[in-house]
């Protein structure tokens, strides 16, 4: 069996590995920051609406594919750099296919917002608007 001390601390530098990668992105990247203030208006929204758990499930999976994107995207891109750094062709096709994935599950996530959250929206919109007159 192997040492036990070193299975918890070998975890240990794996999470601090992890961290290092998420405070990266957020600092290095500026579509981060997008996703970031879009995430938190979105969850604000679905608690101010009080979305079901379901449906802030179903949103919180397509927040997450977003985040995913993005960060498999910048590994991409640091890989591509290391790898390539004159232009090349091949180099922009890694770079704009990874880059398009982001944009894939933005606008997924985008429909699945709309679709989720619209509706509870209009409803407490016409609500307000009804007391209001």
């Amino acid at each position: 069996m192997k040492n036990p001390i070193f299975f918890f601390k070998s975890r240990i530098i794996s999470f601090k590995n992890a961290f290092s990668g998420l405070f990266y992105v957020i600092r290095t990247q500026k579509n981060a920051w997008i996703h970031a203030i879009s995430t938190i208006a979105v969850l604000g929204l679905s608690l101010w609406l009080k979305l079901s758990f379901v449906k802030i499930s179903i949103l919180i999976l397509a927040i997450t594919s977003v985040w995913a994107a993005e960060f498999i995207n910048t590994a991409l891109e640091a890989v591509v750099d290391l790898s390539s750094p004159s232009i090349h062709p091949l180099a922009k096709v890694g770079k704009d296919v990874g880059a398009a994935s982001v944009l894939i599950a933005a606008l997924s996530s985008i429909i699945i917002g709309i679709l989720i959250i619209g509706p509870s929206l209009y409803e407490k919109l016409i609500n307000i608007y009804n007391v209001l007159r």
